[in-house]
């Protein structure tokens, strides 16, 4: 099966990619649209909190400033120095830890401008002039002509003791984010935060996005051909066996053990084929009896057709032959007793030829329908035999037939007797009529095991082989000339078809070198 733009696991491979990439795509949009707004916020928060802290700080160091100059003057140079170096140590990390450059200023209503700075902390230390730190920091506040170097400044956040800016100068080409407020002891503390470091940050975060999602979808892309390899072997089995059992192959079994999703279907395959292997057998079976059921149909409608047509060939003689024999004894065509006696013998030997006629079709009629039961017994078959036999001593002499049948001892079977015995007549007579050549009739009894056969043998001409199998359906005349000159209607040998059959015992034809052998077999008993 090919393995084309089409595979599950391309589709998968290529999936897996689009997915990491829109991943990392939109991680990129994120940033680029609500990062630095997240930044700034969360910064304006931060400040705020550091505010809290560094003022706590500062009132506590001033606290213990008062409880010192309580104490003796020698004794305060000392302390407040360790002091102001602690407090100045703590306020140094906590500046450092969130990056925010702060300066508590005191003396801020000086005329001079150059207010007293009692501390700065932040990034950067404490080694710049106090008059650098306030042009380059905070001169907007302190320092004439110096806010037309701010733009954009905007209050974000303002409370009781402090208020927050967003600005950007234009002499650093920076924004930042600041804060200007004033502690519990009166000084003012300016607090400011660069927010480009934030967008570098968030620049440098994006190209490591895309390398980083690069790289991972061309590890996952190609991991994920070969796990796909996995998963989508047992698919194209599958597919293999559903293309096989499309083409009506159901041998064909998944043979997979995985217990998963991929392994219940297989299972349901191997459920399906066989369901649809013994569906289509059934169906199969059901088509072939149909297609049986509609040529017996076919043949019985053809049989009927047949029937009806023969058996108005059959009547339209005799009734033709009575009605003018009839009409001319009416109408006195001979006055002569001889002639009107033969008119009377001819009218007399047509009825009597209808009336035989009807009673085969009548006794055929039943055997074929099953309205005649089948009386079993135990009789002597030989004696049927030879009775049947000894009926026709006159038409053999007449006809100088030989006829021969040597068994003498008595052989019992389990049969209906009047069916065997009118079997044995339709034989006997069928080769009285067909005798020719040597003349001789040979009628044997053959054991067979728990059976016995029965054959009638006369010479003459053979059937041909082609009508071997059709000398049993009704009206069936292999030689319509020679029936019509003995009076044969067709009838004969559908009756000992229908007797047999009825017995559920076999019977057949076949051709000898010098005549033709009928035969059909009882069931015989081993009691004398």
């Amino acid at each position: 099966m090919k393995h084309g733009k089409h595979s599950v696991r391309v589709k998968l491979m290529l999936l897996t990619f689009a997915a990491i990439f829109g991943t990392v795509a939109l991680c990129i949009a994120l940033n680029e649209t609500f990062l630095v707004r997240y930044y700034e916020t969360s910064k304006q928060k931060t400040l705020g909190e550091v505010y809290t802290q560094i003022s706590s700080l500062v009132s506590e160091d001033a606290g213990r400033n008062t409880e010192e100059e309580k104490s003796g003057a020698e004794e305060k140079e000392g302390t407040n120095e360790e002091v102001s170096e602690e407090l100045r140590l703590k306020l140094d990390r906590i500046c450092s830890k969130y990056n925010i450059t702060t300066v508590i200023l005191s003396d801020i209503l000086s005329d001079s401008y150059k207010p007293h700075i009692s501390y700065f902390f932040g990034p950067g230390g404490k080694n710049n002039q106090e008059e650098f730190v306030v042009r380059e920091l905070f001169g907007d506040y302190f320092l004439p002509g110096y806010g037309d170097k701010l733009k954009g400044k905007q209050l974000e956040v303002e409370t009781e003791t402090y208020s927050i800016f967003s600005l950007y100068d234009v002499r650093m080409e920076s924004k930042y984010i600041e804060l200007v407020g004033s502690l519990e002891q009166g000084e003012m503390i300016l607090m400011r935060s660069n927010v480009e470091s934030m967008q570098e940050s968030m620049r440098v975060a994006n190209k490591f996005l895309i390398y980083a999602g690069l790289a991972s979808a061309i590890v996952i892309s190609v991991i994920m051909l070969f796990v796909g390899r996995r998963f989508t072997k047992p698919i194209l089995r599958l597919a293999t066996i559903s293309k096989e059992m499309s083409e009506l192959n159901f041998d064909v079994k998944y043979e997979g053990k995985g217990k998963d999703e991929i392994g219940e279907l297989g299972k349901s395959m191997n459920v399906l084929s066989e369901k649809l292997e013994k569906t289509i057998s059934e169906l199969k079976s059901a088509n072939n009896e149909l297609q049986g059921d509609i040529e017996r149909k076919t043949q019985a409608e053809q049989v009927r057709k047949e029937f009806l047509s023969n058996v108005t060939h059959e009547l339209k003689t005799p009734i033709a032959l009575i009605q003018g024999y009839a009409e001319g004894l009416k109408d006195n065509i001979s006055e002569s007793p001889e002639d009107r006696e033969f008119y009377c013998d001819v009218i007399v030997d047509e009825a009597s030829k209808m009336n035989e006629l009807v009673k085969k079709l009548l006794t055929l009629n039943h055997l074929e329908y099953g309205t005649t039961p089948v009386e079993f017994a135990r009789f002597n078959l030989t004696e049927v035999i030879g009775s049947v036999l000894g009926t026709t001593d006159i038409l053999a002499r007449q006809k100088e037939v030989t006829v021969r049948f040597v068994q003498t001892e008595p052989v019992y079977v389990w049969a209906d007797e009047y069916m065997v015995e009118e079997v044995l007549t339709n034989y006997i007579s069928n080769a009285f009529h067909h005798v020719a050549g040597a003349n001789i009739i040979e009628v044997q009894m053959i054991p067979m095991g728990n059976r016995v056969r029965v054959a009638v043998f006369n010479t003459g001409t053979l059937i041909p082989e082609e009508d071997l199998d059709k000398i049993w359906i009704k009206f069936y005349k292999v030689d319509k000339a020679r029936t019509r000159e003995y009076g044969g209607s067709g009838i004969g040998l559908s009756i000992v078809k229908a007797i047999m059959e009825a017995h559920n015992q076999r019977f057949g034809v076949r051709n000898h070198t010098s005549g033709v052998e009928f035969w059909f077999e009882l069931d015989r008993t081993t009691e004398s």
